[in-house]
């Protein structure tokens, strides 16, 4: 444990909290302009003296539910939290319920994308963002329908193009999901989901028994597309680990014909979707 530096870190953190932003009242004077510390012990539930114990680089190791009661009360981020709880020595656990909402830099990356097809998924399979092409490759119903790609896959639900990975990406799902309960045990959502899928399609009951493991990288498949033919598309995948979320991103080799396809595509949907060409 780091006493001194996450003294300092609290220190800091309580120092840049404004009273309004906590719904505290403004109007009475204060020598400094941050929280005071009783304020935040209030906020934490937890006594006065220990948290200035904390402070001073005098107190015990908190404990785990003592440092997400801090994370709350200093209105940390979740690189916040995570470093808060690696200055006291303890691996932060993953929040109650798999992170749903996009970052908007990440959505606005999407839109910076006109010729590759980009969603955003959460911990659960669920589409949580999409750019147009992304659209026509997937199926023109996502977003009026269902968007979590486990039960497209395993159920039926929505309208997925025929895709030479289907069987690989059988395996990917249920490795996330599996990932996912782990994680999330409390998730009342991906609990109903993974009650869905059990239940429904004895393909997901069966590869869940292997216990897949699969590390998010680059894959190739050919995509059937009912209106542009068969595609050879390029699959990467890149992280934003505080959300715990996968940006897919679909291309294909500059110069072949999949990439003139894809930049035929594209142009048809920006422009009947209305977004900006970048």
């Amino acid at each position: 444990m780091a006493r001194e530096e996450l003294a300092r870190f609290l220190r800091e953190r309580r120092a840049g909290l404004r009273p309004h932003e906590i719904g505290l009242p403004t109007s009475t004077p204060r020598r400094i302009p941050g929280l005071r510390r009783e304020e935040v012990a209030e906020l934490a539930h937890m006594s006065v003296d220990y948290y200035t114990r904390l402070e001073q680089a005098r107190g015990p190791r908190p404990s785990p539910r003592i440092l997400d009661a801090l994370a709350q009360a200093l209105r940390l981020t979740p690189a916040g939290r995570s470093h808060l709880f690696h200055l006291a020595g303890s691996s932060a656990p993953p929040g109650t319920n798999a992170v749903q909402r996009v970052r908007p830099q990440v959505a606005r990356m999407l839109r910076r994308l006109p010729e590759t097809g980009a969603i955003v998924t959460d911990a659960a399979y669920g589409v949580v963002a999409w750019n147009p092409l992304a659209q026509a490759l997937l199926g023109d119903d996502l977003g009026r329908g269902t968007t979590n790609l486990a039960q497209r896959r395993f159920l039926g639900q929505g309208r997925m193009y025929e895709s030479s990975s289907a069987e690989e990406f059988g395996h990917i799902v249920v490795a996330r999901l599996r990932r996912a309960a782990t994680r999330y045990p409390h998730d009342t959502q991906l609990t109903a989901l993974l009650t869905e899928l059990r239940s429904g399609s004895e393909e997901f009951r069966k590869i869940w028994e292997t216990r897949p493991v699969h590390a998010p990288g680059h894959r190739t498949k050919t995509l059937d597309h009912p209106s542009a033919g068969k595609l050879r598309l390029d699959c990467d995948v890149l992280l934003v680990p505080e959300d715990d979320q996968e940006v897919v991103l679909m291309t294909a080799d500059p110069g072949s014909p999949s990439a003139r396809t894809l930049r035929r595509l594209a142009a048809r949907v920006t422009r009947s979707s209305g977004w900006p060409d970048a």
